[in-house]
């Protein structure tokens, strides 16, 4: 196969699909902005668990 007829398909294929819209971009549902702060906030409170119990061995620990 040919570059030009390589490039003539492609055209062919390019031009054959459809044009996309503003219409037929994804949204973000109310759901996933819901699921996603309740991750973050999960997120947030095993990380502050986690500090505060590193900090709390930490604490006991005799450097002295």
């Amino acid at each position: 196969m040919s570059v030009v007829e390589q490039w003539w398909y492609y055209l062919l294929i390019r031009l054959g699909m459809p044009i996309p819209t503003v219409r037929d971009r994804g949204e973000v549902s109310a759901t996933t902005i819901v699921m996603a702060a309740a991750l973050i906030a999960l997120a947030l409170a095993v990380g502050a668990i986690i500090t505060s119990r590193v900090t709390s061995k930490a604490n006991t620990l005799d450097l002295g």
